[in-house]
């Protein structure tokens, strides 16, 4: 049995500005947060079947961040603190106090930083998260793409109208070839005011001397109860983060998912759901 989860939009004020912001809710009990990741993403992206499977014990809220989904898509800076900003605004504007925080790669790196700011979390749930190292193997490269204008233009001017440049930009993220369902998800809500928001995250994230994101040497602050998932085949940020990030969380739990890339709630959601509904 799942729950039913439905629409709803709320106006923020972010960095000064008025946004309109779509998400998805749902169930009954304690409050959970879901924060999806940068770019081809959004909340019925990531969370489609975690929704409903949690909302069964849980008060369940998963925002389209500006710029993705059915959200604002503003002509602005999309920074990590304006995405912090986003999320503390959200939480207030709905008066969600101290919930458990899932969040999916860069939407990882947003819980991160939202608890090492000191807001009140129950715990957190990180997959395959961002803001847990360094570096990564191709962000040398990436990097002289995304800071020339052209170069990055010409790499994603296709992706926002194509749903064959959409399958080849998840194939590149997954283990296995996306479902037809996934790349329909996606193409729905990706446009160019998304492919917009992307290019300028990762203009200001991916700098020539590493990311500009990196909660490694503050994991061991975090002080509430850390579930750690990662995709073992993820091609875009190493297992090795998590494992790590696992010995330095005093109360932390690693689960590492086989034959998995990038986005374990929509590659094996049975035991994503499974997995998170225990730890919850």
């Amino acid at each position: 049995m799942t729950s039913e989860i439905a629409s709803d939009r709320v106006e923020l004020t972010v960095d000064g500005d008025d946004v309109d912001i779509h998400y998805r809710t749902g169930g009954d009990g304690p409050p959970m947060v879901f924060l999806h990741g940068i770019g081809l993403d959004a909340a019925t992206v990531s969370w489609r079947y975690a929704l409903p499977a949690l909302a069964e014990e849980r008060t369940v809220y998963a925002p389209d961040l500006p710029g993705h989904g059915r959200s604002d898509k503003p002509d602005c800076d999309y920074t990590t603190e304006y995405y912090l900003e986003t999320v503390e605004a959200f939480l207030d504007a709905l008066d969600i106090d101290e919930p458990a925080m899932t969040g999916l790669s860069m939407g990882g790196a947003i819980a991160l930083g939202h608890t090492l700011d000191g807001r009140a979390v129950e715990r957190l749930v990180l997959v395959d998260s961002y803001g847990l190292g360094a570096d990564a193997y191709w962000r040398t490269a990436a990097n002289g793409i995304f800071q020339t204008p052209v170069l990055g233009d010409m790499l994603w001017q296709g992706v926002s109208v194509s749903k064959p440049a959409i399958r080849t930009g998840l194939r590149g993220m997954g283990a296995v070839e996306p479902s037809q369902e996934l790349v329909d998800d996606v193409s729905a809500v990706v446009d160019r005011g998304t492919v917009r928001a992307m290019r300028r995250w990762q203009r200001s994230e991916f700098r020539e001397s590493g990311f500009r994101t990196n909660y490694a040497d503050r994991l061991a602050e975090i002080d509430v109860p850390t579930l750690l998932i990662h995709g073992k085949e993820d091609p875009l940020l190493p297992e090795s983060w998590s494992e790590r990030a696992a010995t330095l969380i005093e109360d932390s739990r690693l689960e590492i998912f086989e034959n998995c890339g990038h986005c374990p709630p929509r590659e094996q959601p049975e035991r994503f759901n499974r997995v998170v509904r225990a730890f919850c």
